[in-house]
């Protein structure tokens, strides 16, 4: 695999409650420097629902924009979803929490760790131009990767990925976006999800649900 583009958004006006956005990304040439909250010069407006260290970084896969061309037909430019990183041969969905994307040399990879699937919201459906594009990306299951940062540094396009698959107890991408849509969680899915380094938000959530569980079993 290797780093296709790297996508830098600015704000920008956009029809929501927030009425600013940085989901229109667009690829940039040169070395861009990735630190613990994301890509230097990338805009991040709703800080209530997007970035922070576990969710400091998005990616997604050319294997998920080839199957989005297909369900769309037209040819979608990377950045379109709103990622940071397009990777070539990547199927989000299949990776796994604690996954980590190694990119660039050995020496000084910057060194990424997947934290959560991507939940689709009305600003992704605003930026599509379908009200109906939240369900879509729903039952599509290719929601890309949200990462946090292990080791900052810089990346540019044609940069190798290499994928080092986490050994721990963990969950799918894949799983874990279906059980946001999952209204009662069972106390073993909970268990697993919590199992897994997954980001902070997400663990704060499932934490409660477990103890709501808990309480009533007692």
């Amino acid at each position: 695999m290797h780093l296709l583009s790297v996508n830098v958004g600015r704000p920008e006006s956009i029809n929501t409650k927030s009425g600013k956005t940085g989901i229109f990304k667009r690829p940039v040439s040169g070395p861009v420097h990735v630190g613990t909250y994301g890509l230097a010069g990338d805009a991040i407006c709703d800080t209530k629902h997007h970035g922070g260290r576990d969710q400091a970084v998005y990616l997604y896969g050319t294997a998920d924009y080839a199957w989005w061309s297909a369900e769309l037909g037209t040819e979608l430019e990377p950045g379109t979803f709103g990622e940071n990183l397009t990777v070539t041969g990547l199927e989000s969905a299949d990776c796994l929490i604690g996954d980590r994307f190694h990119m660039g040399s050995d020496e000084d990879a910057v060194i990424l760790e997947v934290t959560a699937p991507r939940i689709p919201c009305v600003t992704l459906a605003t930026r599509m131009g379908d009200p109906n594009f939240v369900k879509r990306f729903r039952f599509a299951e290719r929601p890309g990767l949200y990462c946090r940062v292990i080791r900052p540094g810089a990346v540019q396009a044609g940069d190798t990925v290499e994928l080092v698959r986490y050994k721990g107890e963990t969950i799918s991408a894949r799983e874990m976006f279906r059980l946001f849509y999952a209204p009662q969680p069972d106390e073993q899915t909970l268990r697993r999800h919590l199992a897994a380094p997954i980001a902070e938000r997400g663990r704060t959530e499932k934490e409660g649900q477990l103890q709501v569980i808990i309480q009533n079993n007692q």
